[in-house]
């Protein structure tokens, strides 16, 4: 670059280590910076390039920490596509700061919230989509990073733009290296005095480029003598393995529509175990031939796709944790758009480059070629990668990627000995809520004209469904939904009205636990109390939650003299909590005041539920329940699993409300969903004794529960209330040890198995050997229905419900004859 081009880098010590200089196929621009930390051009060890990013969000952190006033902790993060969307999160990760990055790729019903334009880029417009159209609306510094600083034009550009729409006091521009000349910095220091801003910058290293005045006629002249770059040899394709990673539902594999603290801790968790299936896909062990023998001990590349850089980094990251001698064998980088002149001398940063159609059907020019640097080993065989992992979402799993002699797969088979590919759910955000949001038509429904609570006891975030047909026999919803015709939420149980006997248990069991029931609604209510304020405002599911979510109104109302605001929603397994009733909330409420309630948990398929649904909405998504027996949440009365009444009965200690129904003929885009109010069945009603048994209890049980909240709250006690899934671990064993093929069939819990008794067709009930009262009505239920009950040793539960797990009409089994069985 020096000789042939006249372009030379000069600056600070460090400068060298970090870039080295290539030639773009750019008019606007003749020069790159190529960087050796930032797994784009160069593969790189994972550990360089995630700890990077990581230095660079320590130095913002140690800039912010002085200023107090919270900066840090307000502070967000936004990256710039596509060369720095792993950079930007990584520097997120140091900062422990929410993340976005700006994308080229548009989504369907997501509207922009801005975008800006990179002047000297081939690929210049640039969109912000985050699902929460608020996570760039707050009023802490904002940290904008990219790889280089050299002009500044595209900082100001997306300074100026975010800044019309909403105008914070800081900002702080972060960047590998910083090239700018005397103008440029001159520049940004008149912007932001202009804007009335304070703008820090932070770089691991600056200096400068020295061009030519001809520096883009040179250029062209060396990129023409240079010619086509020269294709891979030819050899036999290499083996292709495709690996499905179990990426946790709701996890954005990036920042696209934003990365929350919450995506962070769970992307921690999960990396383990996701290395160990990329180990296995890498070294499988399985041939023992010589070939794979040498492979297992080759270089590794982890190949990420343009925008899609993070995810591929971390995995690099642990695999090579997980690999023997993986620090020296994994390496990661990622394809890109740029067009780079590949020339194989050991003094160019860009030695080889593969060129490929694009197969993620990008809106912008979907024939424009993509490539692939320094993968292919060129002319040193020391630099070739025994394996490749190539990285891409579902959007770019297409037949481009596959198919053709220029596709990457095939290309990428030419030049190493083994290719996996995994592929990643791609994020797709739900329709966001917020100020941006259109305004829920929907009416709350108040009783007693629906349900036959007070008006002021709880507002029904639902839609009256009251005369239409919904209900059908329970076997024969059973085998709908088993066989996949039909989703449980499009029909209604007919409510199983249980005999005098079992009423009787009812009262009987209320009797006995009403005061354990109001210790633990006090429990609940006073730790709400000390760590979300007086404003809460308490969102029940419904409808087992409902009562419960009064019950906590009441305790607030009579210890505190508060009036909280107390509604119900529908939330619904496999398709969310209901869109119309969080804009709903949102538009009444601070998002951050809600916090939603339950009765109970089972092995915790709700509470994951909830939490995948509120992803990117600013909704808290810690649920807060009486009985925790599946340990799978952190605000909790108790986490012994002891029979709450109200699970004996069904909307007869529910306000004479069904379960909620969602179905598309029913329920428009700006409906609630629905449910059904049975005033018919009145005589039996038996909610408001239930509610008024257990607050007689209140001043009986307030100075335990005030004892109790303080004792979750203090920080010696904190790993006591961290949810360790106990439950569902529980429930994987025994679904696996009964050949149940689906854990949605396995219902743990004296609530939940009341439950499978009442609604459902219950197979089998597990019971722990010795357990007492609370299992009487369970008992007498499964005498009733014909239910064998097994009692058992080892179970975390007081019981468990089997779901039928083949069931269909008059069969007993998939095969037609019989269920296979536990062997005795």
């Amino acid at each position: 670059m020096a000789e042939r081009a006249g372009v030379t880098l000069t600056g600070s010590e460090r400068l060298p280590g970090l870039v080295g200089l290539a030639l773009r196929e750019n008019r606007k621009r003749a020069h790159l910076l190529v960087s050796t930390v930032l797994g784009k051009h160069v593969p790189q060890r994972p550990a360089v390039v995630h700890g990077a990013g990581l230095e660079l969000g320590r130095l913002v952190r140690e800039l912010l920490d002085p200023l107090g006033g919270g900066s840090v902790d307000r502070a967000v993060v936004l990256g710039y596509a596509e060369t720095a969307t792993g950079l930007g999160h990584s520097v997120a990760d140091g900062l422990d700061a929410p993340y976005l990055h700006s994308t080229r790729r548009p989504v369907p019903g997501l509207t922009p919230v801005g975008g800006f334009e990179e002047e000297h880029s081939h690929a210049t417009s640039h969109l912000l989509l985050p699902a929460d159209p608020r996570l760039l609306a707050g009023d802490g510094p904002l940290v904008l990073v990219d790889d280089e600083f050299s002009t500044g034009t595209t900082v100001l550009n997306t300074i100026r733009e975010l800044h019309a729409n909403h105008p914070r006091d800081h900002y702080v521009v972060v960047a590998l290296v910083d090239l700018r000349g005397p103008a440029d910095r001159r520049r940004l220091v008149d912007t932001a005095a202009e804007l009335g801003v304070r703008l820090d910058l932070v770089a691991l290293a600056d200096g400068g480029v020295e061009l030519p005045a001809d520096v883009l006629d040179r250029a062209e002249r060396l990129i023409a003598e240079a010619g086509p770059a020269p294709e891979p040899p030819t050899a036999p394709a290499a083996p292709l393995v495709r690996t499905d990673l179990d990426w946790p539902a709701g996890l954005p594999d990036g920042g696209r529509h934003g990365f929350t603290r919450e995506h962070r801790a769970r992307l921690e968790a999960a990396l383990p175990a996701l290395a160990e299936q990329l180990a296995a896909a890498v070294d499988p062990g399985a041939t023992g031939g010589s070939a794979d023998a040498d492979a297992d001990r080759s270089l590794v590349l982890v190949l990420g796709s343009e925008e899609l850089m993070y995810a591929p980094l971390r995995l690099a990251g642990a695999l090579a944790e997980r690999l023997p001698g993986g620090a020296d064998r994994v390496r990661f980088s990622t394809t890109t758009r740029s067009p780079v002149l590949a020339v194989d001398d050991p003094g160019y940063a860009i030695r080889t480059r593969l060129a490929f159609p694009a197969h993620d059907d990008p809106a912008d020019d979907s024939s424009r070629e993509r490539y692939a640097y320094n993968v292919a080993p060129g002319t040193d065989p020391a630099r070739r990668f025994g394996t490749v992992v190539l990285v891409v979402d579902d959007t770019a799993d297409t037949a481009a990627l596959h198919e053709g002699e220029r596709a990457l797969l095939g290309q990428l088979r030419r030049v190493t000995d083994r290719v996996v590919l995994a592929v990643l759910p791609s994020h797709r955000p739900t329709a966001p809520v917020g100020p941006s949001a259109p305004a829920a038509p929907a009416r709350p429904l108040y009783g007693p004209e629906f349900s036959s609570y007070r008006a002021d006891e709880v507002a029904w975030l639902l839609k009256d469904l009251t005369g239409v047909d919904l209900e059908a026999p329970t076997e024969e919803r059973e085998e709908a939904v088993q066989s996949g015709g039909a989703h449980y939420a499009e029909s209604l149980p007919v409510e199983y009205q249980p005999s005098p006997e079992y009423q009787e248990l009812f009262h009987q069991a209320l009797r006995v636990s009403a005061r354990r029931i109001a210790l633990a609604v006090g429990t609940v209510a006073e730790t709400l109390l000390r760590e979300r304020g007086p404003g809460l405002v308490l969102a029940s599911l419904a409808r087992a939650g409902t009562p419960v979510g009064i019950l906590i109104r009441r305790w607030l109302a009579a210890g505190h003299g508060l009036d909280a605001p107390h509604y119900a929603v529908s939330i619904v397994r496999g398709r969310g909590i209901d869109p119309v009733a969080l804009r709903y909330l949102d538009a009444h409420h601070r998002a951050g005041d809600v916090v939603f309630v339950d009765g109970w948990t089972g092995k915790g398929a709700i509470t994951r539920e909830l939490a995948e649904a509120l992803t990117g909405t600013g909704f808290d998504p810690d649920l807060a329940v009486l009985a925790d027996p599946g340990r799978c949440v952190r605000t909790f009365g108790t986490r012994d699993d002891f029979l709450i009444p109200s699970a004996c009965l069904n909307s007869t200690v529910s306000g004479l409300v069904s379960r909620t129904v969602l179905r598309s003929d029913l329920i428009g885009p700006d409906d609630f969903h629905g449910a059904k109010h049975y005033t018919e069945l009145a005589g039996a009603d038996v909610s408001g004794a239930f509610l008024d048994t257990v607050a007689d209890h209140f001043a009986d049980v307030r100075a335990e529960a005030l004892a109790a909240a303080e004792r979750f709250l203090a920080p010696e006690h904190a790993d006591e209330r961290a949810p360790d899934w106990a439950g569902w671990a529980a429930v994987e064993r025994i679904s696996a040890e009964y050949g149940i093929d689906s854990v949605n069939l396995v219902k743990p819990g004296v609530g939940e198995t009341t439950r499978v008794m009442l609604r459902r067709v219950p197979w089998r009930v597990l019971a722990r050997r010795g357990a007492g009262a609370d299992l009487d009505h369970v008992r007498l239920l499964a005498a009733q229905r014909g239910v064998p009950v097994e009692e058992v040793d080892d179970l975390p539960y007081s019981c468990v419900g089997l779901i039928h797990p083949r069931y269909t009409r008059g069969a007993t089994g998939a095969s037609g004859t019989a269920v296979l069985t536990k062997e005795s």
